[in-house]
């Protein structure tokens, strides 16, 4: 468990990197020589790839939201630790569930870590 929003925020950005980066090549390698092309075509991709790509653009959407929450409340001196580990924890669980394609608990997890971050909201007001 993280001891400071720092470590929190470093272990989302980890994050971030293996779930855009990462999983992305390895769910596809059997495209890899299309990387070092300009992409003007698509390429066939398995549904675990494209559920990767998936969950991807949610971290993208969800994330510089949680990482402005922890900023300011390291600014603002808030005690929001146990929220943004939370979150990052759901995040986490995220991943795997929408790679195996696992709908319900999956849309539980979401709405979880969406909540953490509401909640965090809500200390900083």
């Amino acid at each position: 468990m993280p001891t400071s929003m720092s470590a929190v925020i470093i272990a989302a950005l980890t994050l971030a990197l293996v779930q855009i980066w990462l999983l992305p090549i390895v769910t596809n390698i059997k495209n890899a020589a299309y990387l070092l092309t300009s992409r003007e075509e698509d390429v066939e991709t398995t549904a675990v790839y494209r559920r990767v790509d998936r969950a991807k653009k949610n971290l993208q959407e969800s994330l510089p939201a949680f990482l402005a929450l922890c900023l300011l409340s390291i600014q603002m001196e808030v005690d929001n630790l146990s929220l943004a580990t939370t979150w990052l924890a759901l995040r986490v669980v995220y991943v795997p569930l929408y790679m195996t394609g696992v709908s319900y608990i999956r849309s539980v997890v979401w709405f979880s870590a969406t909540l953490c971050m509401v909640m965090m909201a809500m200390q900083l007001v």
